[in-house]
């Protein structure tokens, strides 16, 4: 799909702040244009089942837990209205049978709150990515089916390794997330945001990593690495203990 408009984005979110917060994470992001916000799902409903104001947008960034309708319900009653406009879910929800049922509702992406703006861009990209592999029309072969989901499938886009499997990769990246978002909010609650002078906000050592994932110190150390090679994390010294310092990964926030 070779379009070189921006991406059309509807952040709908009843709360204030994460709805401005989501909506200024997408004009930062090349290639993406805020279309609006609604602040309940009937709203949207409303505005995306529209002829003339649904057109203009692509793509829902969506709370699941709206004040007047489940955003599953939302998705549900869309497509009933044969409104194909791609969504990713933002929300906390975690629940096994809820993830499920989102992917049976054609969301494309799930991302879990709290995030980081890495981890926002890098879903968004991913979609973004999705979106021009796409051809413009006709059947798709195989491969093409293959590489266009594969977009969205893939952390970070990254091509894996011999003997690295994603479900790993994709475990890691989202404990580094979990402490990035938790030294966040230990600092706006007024609490160190680091355990080691010097840390980097979030950072954590392979062997840290292993006990969090359950794998091997090598074998955390071994995905650490692939991800700081690619430029995913930041590798740093941690100092403040006798000996040699430890290596610690942090994701980048750049």
């Amino acid at each position: 799909m070779a379009d070189t408009d921006p991406v059309r984005v509807l952040v709908v979110e009843d709360e204030e702040i994460p709805a401005a917060a989501h909506a200024e994470y997408v004009r930062r992001l090349p290639g993406f244009a805020m279309a609006g916000d609604c602040r309940t799902a009937s709203r949207a409903l409303e505005v995306l089942t529209d002829h003339e104001t649904g057109s203009a947008i692509d793509l829902v960034l969506l709370d699941l837990n709206l004040p007047d309708m489940h955003g599953l319900e939302l998705c549900r009653r869309l497509r009933a209205a044969d409104c194909s406009v791609d969504v990713i879910a933002v929300t906390a929800a975690r629940d096994l049978s809820i993830v499920q049922s989102a992917m049976t509702a054609g969301i494309v992406q799930y991302l879990i709150k709290p995030f980081t703006f890495p981890a926002f861009r890098e879903k968004l990209a991913s979609y973004a990515e999705y979106r021009s592999s796409l051809p413009d029309g006709g059947n798709l072969t195989q491969s093409e089916v293959d590489r266009a989901l594969g977009k969205l499938r893939a952390p970070g886009g990254a091509t894996l390794d011999k003997g690295l499997a994603r479900e790993t990769l994709a475990a890691i990246i989202d404990a580094l997330r979990d402490r990035t978002a938790a030294a966040c909010a230990d600092g706006r609650s007024g609490q160190s945001p680091s355990t080691a002078s010097g840390a980097a906000l979030g950072a954590v050592s392979a062997t840290e990593m292993a006990a969090i994932v359950g794998c091997s110190r090598v074998t955390a150390r071994r995905y650490l690495e692939r991800l700081a090679e690619s430029g995913r994390v930041v590798r740093s010294g941690r100092y403040g203990s006798a000996g040699r310092p430890e290596l610690e990964y942090s994701l980048n926030e750049a």
